[in-house]
């Protein structure tokens, strides 16, 4: 393991910024507004600031950066946007932030082998606005307009992964600073290789504990030649996952499946002003020539038939698609609003597919007999799915229950072999699930991953394995 980490002295924290301030000037900030910023605000994780963000603005600052660091034996923690939810970015043992959110050049996009080049504070939508004239999109859609660089970091997914997969599946090459100061490519362009270790899928997922990302090659895809979105109700949210479960089965090729139970339709509706049936909901969208289209939409109607489905109403439109995404993309806002001044804590867990019906079931079950204010969303495609339970910080009966049954739904996961997080990422918020998901054996190699790259625990310290 790495050397225990402590926080540096006061004295050494002012020379680690004067060095920094006199390198980067006014893009080394000490003031407490931005450093809070900086930490984890989202959720109930206690904020912990860093004790100065620098902002860079290449990958020559970062290895500067972490040359600095490397001197004084401070920390640094990587930022994106600060949209990750399991406190990816606090800085509990203090040291640097390293905000990448300025380094946003998109450095090449090869439309012929369906690729691009881009530093890691690109955000999705400003690539794919970028794309858009060319025919290309990059699918991975978390909700949030998170940053290219955190959504490598975090392995993120999202709405269209049933069909285009996650981060780990689109990232074909890395550069990165290691906590030495070197730089390093994890690959080349080629689509596959069988050239050693997979350092590419080594740093996706790592949260900032191995290396910065200051480069990232990502797989494209052509825009489809027809979209087709469309919302459906059931009786019950087992009777939606239940139909979900067969399209899978059966082998429809949806690009996205996202279930809503009727508490969180209602707050959709409160919040996006629109007028869904408050019924559980599937939310669905369709990808390929218009004929492919068209026999996906019978077969998936002809299956959700079975199960009660009722109240189908299509989205033609791009603008009316666009609303009604945004509108799902907008849950964890809606879900907030429905007691305004309490805080929410997302968690997600990932099961087989065949156990998803099952799993929801029986949270939905925990969730009417614990009493909690709980709204339910999920990417039921690929069996991963969120709760969201409201709490009342001044109320310890409500921090307690929420906190008993953010755990339960962990060991229920674990239980029907999923994930403790199928995309949010493990931060702080998730440590103490690894073990039991793990084993003492692969979390031992994990610490041994850790001591060889970071001995020094420089890089993002208190997090995963170190």
């Amino acid at each position: 393991m790495p050397a225990t980490r402590t926080r540096p002295s006061p004295d050494v924290v002012a020379t680690a910024v004067a060095e920094l301030q006199a390198l980067f000037g006014n893009r080394a900030v000490t003031s407490q507004a931005v450093r809070q910023q900086h930490a984890h605000t989202l959720t109930w994780i206690e904020n912990q600031p860093p004790d100065v963000v620098v902002f860079a603005e290449s990958t020559e600052d970062c290895v500067a950066v972490m040359r600095i660091a490397a001197a004084h034996d401070m920390p640094v923690i990587p930022f994106g946007t600060g949209s990750s939810l399991e406190g990816h970015v606090n800085a509990p043992f203090g040291g640097i932030s390293l905000d990448t959110s300025l380094m946003k050049r998109i450095i090449a996009v090869h439309a012929e082998d369906l690729d691009v080049v881009v530093e890691p504070g690109v955000t999705r939508k400003q690539l794919n606005e970028y794309l858009r004239d060319m025919g290309l999109f990059f699918p991975i859609d978390p909700g949030a307009d998170a940053s290219i660089g955190g959504m490598a970091a975090t392995r993120a997914s999202g709405t269209n992964a049933v069909r285009y997969g996650t981060m780990k599946d689109n990232v074909i090459a890395l550069e990165v600073v290691l906590p030495n100061g070197e730089v390093i490519d994890t690959a080349r362009r080629a689509r596959k290789t069988s050239a050693g270790y997979d350092l590419t899928r080594l740093f996706v997922g790592s949260e900032g504990t191995l290396g910065i990302i200051t480069k990232i090659t990502l797989k494209l895809h052509g825009i489809p030649e027809a979209i087709s979105a469309a919302t459906c109700s059931f009786p019950t949210v087992k009777d939606a996952a239940d139909a979900t479960i067969v399209a899978i089965q059966t082998g429809i090729p949806m690009a996205r499946i996202e279930l809503l139970d009727e508490v969180q339709v209602g707050a959709v509706n409160a919040y996006s002003k629109l007028s869904l049936p408050e019924k559980p909901l599937l939310l669905l969208e369709f990808h390929g020539t218009e004929a492919g289209v068209a026999e996906q939409v019978e077969r998936f109607r002809a299956i959700a038939d079975e199960y009660g489905a009722g109240d189908f109403q299509w989205a033609a439109k791009a603008e009316d698609r666009t609303r009604l995404w945004q509108a799902r993309h907008d849950a964890y806002w809606a879900a907030l609003a429905l007691r305004p001044g309490w805080k929410g804590q997302s968690s997600d867990v990932c099961v087989p597919i065949s156990r998803l019906a099952e799993c929801i079931d029986a949270t939905k079950k925990d969730i009417e007999a614990s009493g909690l204010i709980a709204p339910i969303v999920g990417h039921v495609g690929d069996g991963n799915f969120h709760v969201l339970p409201l709490m009342d910080e001044n109320d310890p009966a409500s921090v307690a229950a929420c906190k008993a049954f953010m755990g339960r739904i962990v060991e229920r996961a674990l239980a029907m072999e999923g994930t403790c997080t199928g995309e949010h990422g493990v931060g702080q918020g998730k440590m103490k699930y690894l073990a039991a998901e793990h084993g003492d054996a692969a979390m031992a190699l994990m610490a041994s991953l850790k001591q060889a790259v970071d001995p020094r625990g420089l890089m993002n310290p208190g997090k995963m394995a170190g």
